[in-house]
C-alpha cells in the first residue's frame, strides 16, 4: 500500500493529512501558520518539518501536494519546492495555490469557483475545458477584501470612528476592548503601533463583527455587506474569464472568515448574481483537496 501527504498551509494554521492510495485519511498533523511573506522561509520550513515528520514516521510517503498562498509567483514556488527537497521530497512533489486545494476539496466535479476567505482572500476558478483564472490574493496592502484580517481591521476602524463621532456608535468598541483586555483608545493605539498587533490577532477579531451584527449593530452590518460585495466581485471576475455556459456550477465558500461570520454565506450568495452559480460551504479540511492532487501525482508518475 502506497501513501501520500496533502498539506494546506495558511496564515494561521497548517494542516497535513496522511492518506493511503485509496484516498482514506489515516492520520492528521497540525502546525502554526506558514506564509513566506509573513513568517519567512526559515519559519515556514520549521512548520513543514514538524508536521511532515509526525506523519512520515508512520508511513513512507510516496507523493506530496502542498497548497499555500503566493506560489503563483515563480520565486515563491521555487523557495517552497526547495524546502520540500530539503525535507526529503525531491520527486513526486507538487506545490499549488491554497485556493486550488480548497476548490478540489469542495468540488469533486473538478470545475467551478472557490472564494477563499481566510486570513487573506482570493477567488479561483477552473472550467470544464481546464482553463483557470483568479482574482485577488495580492496581500493585505493591495487586496484581501472580505478576509479575516480585513474584517478585523474594519472592526478596529469602525470602533475608533464611532468613539470619535466620525461614524455611528458601535458595540464593536466594547467587544474589542474586552477581547484585547484593554480599557481605552490610548491602550488600543499603543497595542497596534508600539507593541504590534499581528495579522492573525487582527483576523481573530472577525467573529466580533458577527456578534455585534446579531445585536443590530449598524457598523457591523455595513462591514459584512461590504465584505460580501467584495468577495462576490472577485467571484464574478473569475467567472468572466472562464466559460461555465448555462449549466449549474459550484461556488465553494472556504476559509475561516465564513466560520467566524456565518452570515457571510447568505450575503455572498445574494450578491453573486451569477447565472448557474450554486454556493456551497466547504465543510472538510482543504487539505483533503491536496490529498486528491497528491494521488493524481502518484498515478501519473506510475503510468
Amino acid at each position: 500500500m502506497l501513501h501520500v501527504l496533502g498539506l494546506d498551509a495558511g496564515g494561521t494554521k497548517t494542516v497535513a493529512l496522511l492518506a493511503d492510495e485509496a484516498g482514506n485519511v489515516l492520520a492528521e498533523a497540525r502546525g502554526s501558520g506558514a506564509n513566506l511573506q509573513t513568517h519567512g522561509e526559515l519559519e515556514v520550513e520549521k512548520v513543514f518539518h514538524e508536521v511532515i515528520e509526525q506523519l512520515a514516521s508512520l508511513q513512507r510517503i510516496e507523493a506530496v501536494c502542498l497548497g499555500i498562498a503566493g506560489v503563483d509567483r515563480p520565486n515563491d514556488e521555487a523557495v517552497i519546492l526547495g524546502i520540500l527537497r530539503r525535507l526529503g521530497h525531491r520527486e513526486r512533489a507538487m506545490v499549488v495555490n491554497d485556493a486550488v486545494v480548497a476548490l478540489v476539496a469542495g468540488a469533486p466535479e473538478r470545475f467551478g469557483i472557490v472564494v477563499l476567505a481566510g486570513t487573506g482572500s482570493i477567488a479561483y476558478g477552473l472550467d470544464a475545458k481546464g482553463r483557470s483564472a483568479r482574482a485577488g490574493g495580492y496581500g493585505y496592502i493591495l487586496a484581501d477584501e472580505g478576509s479575516g484580517y480585513w474584517l478585523g481591521r474594519e472592526a478596529l476602524r469602525a470602533a475608533v470612528r464611532g468613539a470619535d463621532g466620525r461614524g455611528p456608535k458601535t458595540l464593536l468598541i466594547d467587544l474589542i476592548f474586552e477581547r484585547l483586555e484593554i480599557d481605552s483608545l490610548a491602550e488600543l493605539v499603543a497595542l497596534v503601533y508600539e507593541k504590534g498587533l499581528e495579522k492573525d490577532q487582527v483576523a481573530a477579531l472577525a467573529p466580533l463583527v458577527e456578534r455585534a451584527r446579531a445585536e443590530g449593530d449598524v457598523a457591523s452590518t455595513e462591514i459584512l455587506a461590504v465584505a460580501a460585495h467584495e468577495l462576490a466581485l472577485a467571484a464574478r471576475s473569475v467567472a468572466r474569464q472562464l466559460s461555465f455556459a448555462s449549466d449549474p456550477f459550484p461556488v465553494v465558500l472556504a476559509g475561516g472568515a465564513f466560520r467566524a461570520c456565518p452570515t457571510l454565506h447568505r450575503l455572498v450568495d445574494e450578491a453573486l448574481d451569477l447565472a448557474g452559480a450554486r454556493t456551497r460551504l466547504l465543510t472538510v479540511e482543504p487539505a483533503r483537496g491536496a490529498v486528491t492532487l497528491a494521488l493524481d501525482l502518484l498515478k501519473s508518475s506510475a503510468a
